[in-house]
Protein backbone atom coordinates (compact mmCIF):
# COMPACT_ATOMS: atom_id res chain seq x y z
CA UNK A 1 0.00 0.00 0.00
CA UNK A 2 1.75 3.52 -1.09
CA UNK A 3 0.86 6.47 0.73
CA UNK A 4 -0.53 9.41 -1.33
CA UNK A 5 -0.23 12.87 -0.60
CA UNK A 6 -2.01 15.36 -3.24
CA UNK A 7 -0.37 19.02 -2.80
CA UNK A 8 0.04 22.08 -5.00
CA UNK A 9 3.76 22.97 -5.86
CA UNK A 10 2.71 26.68 -7.08
CA UNK A 11 0.56 27.37 -4.18
CA UNK A 12 0.59 31.03 -3.24
CA UNK A 13 -0.25 30.38 0.68
CA UNK A 14 1.92 30.04 2.89
CA UNK A 15 0.36 28.52 5.11
CA UNK A 16 -0.48 25.66 2.78
CA UNK A 17 3.03 25.38 2.03
CA UNK A 18 4.19 24.91 5.82
CA UNK A 19 1.47 22.09 6.16
CA UNK A 20 2.57 20.25 2.88
CA UNK A 21 6.03 20.34 4.18
CA UNK A 22 5.24 19.27 7.53
CA UNK A 23 3.44 16.06 5.95
CA UNK A 24 5.83 15.50 3.85
CA UNK A 25 9.22 15.88 5.85
CA UNK A 26 6.98 14.00 8.82
CA UNK A 27 6.74 10.80 6.71
CA UNK A 28 10.05 11.10 5.09
CA UNK A 29 11.80 10.74 9.32
CA UNK A 30 9.35 7.85 9.14
CA UNK A 31 10.85 6.60 6.58
CA UNK A 32 7.04 5.85 5.35
CA UNK A 33 6.86 4.84 1.08
CA UNK A 34 4.89 7.84 -0.20
CA UNK A 35 4.05 9.72 -3.41
CA UNK A 36 3.92 13.08 -3.87
CA UNK A 37 0.62 14.12 -6.19
CA UNK A 38 0.55 18.03 -7.65
CA UNK A 39 -2.50 19.40 -8.44
CA UNK A 40 -1.13 22.81 -9.38
CA UNK A 41 0.01 21.54 -12.83
CA UNK A 42 -2.34 17.95 -12.88
CA UNK A 43 -6.00 18.75 -13.59
CA UNK A 44 -6.52 15.17 -12.82
CA UNK A 45 -5.21 14.86 -9.85
CA UNK A 46 -7.36 17.86 -8.60
CA UNK A 47 -10.06 16.20 -9.55
CA UNK A 48 -9.43 13.03 -8.47
CA UNK A 49 -8.82 14.58 -4.81
CA UNK A 50 -11.73 16.65 -4.61
CA UNK A 51 -14.06 14.10 -5.63
CA UNK A 52 -12.75 11.50 -2.86
CA UNK A 53 -12.41 13.58 -0.15
CA UNK A 54 -15.80 12.83 2.09
CA UNK A 55 -18.26 15.49 2.39
CA UNK A 56 -18.32 16.19 6.01
CA UNK A 57 -14.35 16.88 5.59
CA UNK A 58 -14.76 19.76 2.88
CA UNK A 59 -15.22 23.24 3.82
CA UNK A 60 -18.18 25.64 3.75
CA UNK A 61 -16.44 26.23 0.23
CA UNK A 62 -16.62 23.13 -0.79
CA UNK A 63 -13.04 22.28 -2.40
CA UNK A 64 -10.66 20.54 -0.30
CA UNK A 65 -7.35 22.70 -0.12
CA UNK A 66 -4.09 20.27 0.38
CA UNK A 67 -2.50 18.70 1.94
CA UNK A 68 -4.97 15.97 1.78
CA UNK A 69 -3.55 12.40 2.41
CA UNK A 70 -4.85 8.98 1.02
CA UNK A 71 -3.82 5.02 1.45
CA UNK A 72 -4.28 3.83 -1.59
CA UNK A 73 -8.14 4.94 -2.21
CA UNK A 74 -8.62 4.78 1.20
CA UNK A 75 -8.91 8.55 2.60
CA UNK A 76 -7.20 9.17 5.56
CA UNK A 77 -7.55 13.01 6.47
CA UNK A 78 -6.16 16.50 5.87
CA UNK A 79 -3.74 18.37 8.00
CA UNK A 80 -6.03 18.87 10.80
CA UNK A 81 -6.24 15.14 11.17
CA UNK A 82 -2.63 14.52 10.75
CA UNK A 83 -1.52 16.71 13.09
CA UNK A 84 -3.70 15.25 16.03
CA UNK A 85 -2.78 11.86 15.03
CA UNK A 86 1.02 13.05 15.12
CA UNK A 87 0.53 14.43 18.53
CA UNK A 88 -1.44 11.46 20.01
CA UNK A 89 1.63 9.19 18.63
CA UNK A 90 -0.95 7.41 15.98
CA UNK A 91 0.20 8.38 12.56
CA UNK A 92 0.77 4.55 11.57
CA UNK A 93 -3.03 4.11 12.59
CA UNK A 94 -4.11 7.02 10.89
CA UNK A 95 -2.33 6.28 7.80
CA UNK A 96 -3.94 2.66 7.85
CA UNK A 97 -0.46 1.15 8.41
CA UNK A 98 1.22 -1.30 10.90
CA UNK A 99 3.43 0.04 13.18
CA UNK A 100 7.04 -1.15 13.04
CA UNK A 101 8.13 -3.12 16.09
CA UNK A 102 10.25 -0.44 18.23
CA UNK A 103 8.26 2.42 17.15
CA UNK A 104 6.59 4.47 20.21
CA UNK A 105 2.91 3.49 18.57
CA UNK A 106 4.17 -0.21 18.51
CA UNK A 107 5.13 -0.11 22.24
CA UNK A 108 2.21 1.85 23.36
CA UNK A 109 -0.41 -0.97 21.57
CA UNK A 110 2.27 -3.21 23.18
CA UNK A 111 1.75 -1.73 26.73
CA UNK A 112 -2.05 -1.56 26.27
CA UNK A 113 -2.88 -4.99 25.64
CA UNK A 114 -0.51 -5.99 28.49
CA UNK A 115 -2.61 -3.90 30.52
CA UNK A 116 -5.89 -5.22 29.59
CA UNK A 117 -4.43 -8.88 29.61
CA UNK A 118 -2.66 -8.63 33.44
CA UNK A 119 -5.79 -6.67 34.82
CA UNK A 120 -8.16 -9.29 33.80
CA UNK A 121 -5.58 -12.33 34.75
CA UNK A 122 -5.10 -10.30 37.99
CA UNK A 123 -8.75 -10.38 38.75
CA UNK A 124 -9.52 -14.33 37.61
CA UNK A 125 -6.51 -15.09 40.09
CA UNK A 126 -8.05 -12.90 42.99
CA UNK A 127 -11.40 -14.81 42.42
CA UNK A 128 -9.86 -18.30 42.83
CA UNK A 129 -8.28 -17.52 45.51
CA UNK A 130 -11.18 -16.03 47.42
CA UNK A 131 -13.06 -18.89 46.26
CA UNK A 132 -10.68 -21.17 47.96
CA UNK A 133 -10.51 -19.68 51.16
CA UNK A 134 -14.38 -19.87 51.58
CA UNK A 135 -14.31 -23.39 50.76
CA UNK A 136 -11.64 -24.20 53.10
CA UNK A 137 -12.98 -21.96 56.18
CA UNK A 138 -16.25 -23.96 55.46
CA UNK A 139 -14.51 -27.42 55.58
CA UNK A 140 -13.03 -26.53 58.84
CA UNK A 141 -16.17 -25.03 60.08
CA UNK A 142 -15.04 -21.20 60.37
CA UNK A 143 -16.74 -18.68 58.87
CA UNK A 144 -14.53 -15.80 57.16
CA UNK A 145 -14.47 -12.47 59.31
CA UNK A 146 -15.57 -11.42 55.88
CA UNK A 147 -18.25 -13.26 55.23
CA UNK A 148 -19.71 -12.33 58.56
CA UNK A 149 -19.50 -8.53 58.25
CA UNK A 150 -21.51 -9.61 54.68
CA UNK A 151 -23.84 -11.55 56.45
CA UNK A 152 -24.77 -9.28 58.91
CA UNK A 153 -28.16 -7.48 58.82
CA UNK A 154 -27.73 -4.17 57.92
CA UNK A 155 -29.62 -1.28 59.29
CA UNK A 156 -31.18 0.88 57.23
CA UNK A 157 -32.20 4.43 57.68
CA UNK A 158 -35.88 3.60 57.32
CA UNK A 159 -35.58 0.94 59.75
CA UNK A 160 -34.34 3.27 61.97
CA UNK A 161 -36.70 5.64 61.65
CA UNK A 162 -39.34 2.98 61.77
CA UNK A 163 -37.93 2.16 65.46
CA UNK A 164 -38.25 5.83 66.32
CA UNK A 165 -41.53 5.98 64.95
CA UNK A 166 -42.84 2.61 67.16
CA UNK A 167 -41.60 4.27 70.48
CA UNK A 168 -43.90 6.86 70.55
CA UNK A 169 -46.77 4.50 70.56
CA UNK A 170 -45.44 2.21 72.82
CA UNK A 171 -45.39 5.15 75.27
CA UNK A 172 -48.63 6.00 74.52
CA UNK A 173 -50.12 2.51 75.24
CA UNK A 174 -48.46 2.74 79.03
CA UNK A 175 -50.45 5.86 79.20
CA UNK A 176 -53.50 4.54 78.30
CA UNK A 177 -53.01 1.36 80.41
CA UNK A 178 -52.38 3.39 83.81
CA UNK A 179 -55.33 5.76 82.92
CA UNK A 180 -57.48 2.48 82.67
CA UNK A 181 -56.26 1.00 85.37
CA UNK A 182 -56.92 3.83 87.73
CA UNK A 183 -60.39 4.29 86.90
CA UNK A 184 -60.87 1.09 87.45
CA UNK A 185 -59.61 1.35 90.44
CA UNK A 186 -61.40 4.90 91.59
CA UNK A 187 -64.43 2.65 90.13
CA UNK A 188 -63.98 -0.31 92.59
CA UNK A 189 -63.33 2.24 95.26
CA UNK A 190 -67.19 3.85 94.95
CA UNK A 191 -68.91 0.52 95.10
CA UNK A 192 -67.16 -0.46 98.44
CA UNK A 193 -68.34 3.24 99.39
CA UNK A 194 -71.69 2.31 98.22
CA UNK A 195 -71.74 -1.53 99.97
CA UNK A 196 -70.41 0.19 103.12
CA UNK A 197 -73.27 2.83 103.55
CA UNK A 198 -75.75 0.40 102.32
CA UNK A 199 -74.91 -1.48 105.27
CA UNK A 200 -74.51 0.98 108.03
CA UNK A 201 -78.35 2.42 106.94
CA UNK A 202 -79.62 -1.00 107.10
CA UNK A 203 -78.11 -0.78 111.01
Amino acid sequence: MVIKVYLASSSGSTAIKKKQQDVVGFLEALKIDYSQLDIASNEENRQWMRENVPGEMKPTSGIPLPPQIFNEQMYCGDYETFFNAKEDNAVYEFLGLTPPPGSKEAKQAENSQKLHNGSGTEEHLHDDATRKEIQEAEQNGDTHPAELEEDAPVETDAQEEKEEDDEPEDEEEDESRKVAEEENQDEGDEDKEEEQGSEEAED
